[in-house]
């Protein structure tokens, strides 16, 4: 099962970290163990990580309204970029 890492920016990190129970539920059809991570300089860059079983479904969860209106709503600021296990 390979750990995804998911970095970007968001608006206000202390209120995208307050919505980590919502990832978790999100993501639990295709991960588990999501792990925030805030910088410790208080910038606006942050990261997650998520064990991932189900790839394509990563995939089609990503491209999915209802991730866009998550993000949207967490603060979450494109672009997403993604590095997977190898």
């Amino acid at each position: 099962m390979p750990k995804v890492v998911f970095t970007h920016a968001v608006n206000d990190p202390a209120h995208w970290a307050s919505k980590h129970s919502e990832r978790v539920e999100a993501f639990k059809s295709w991960g588990t163990n999501v792990v925030d991570y805030l910088s410790p300089d208080g910038g606006t860059t942050v990261a997650l990580t998520v064990d991932v079983h189900d790839m394509a479904g990563m995939q089609a969860a990503l491209a999915s309204p209802e991730v866009a209106e998550a993000k949207k709503a967490h603060g979450v600021i494109e672009p997403v970029t993604m590095f997977v296990e190898h």
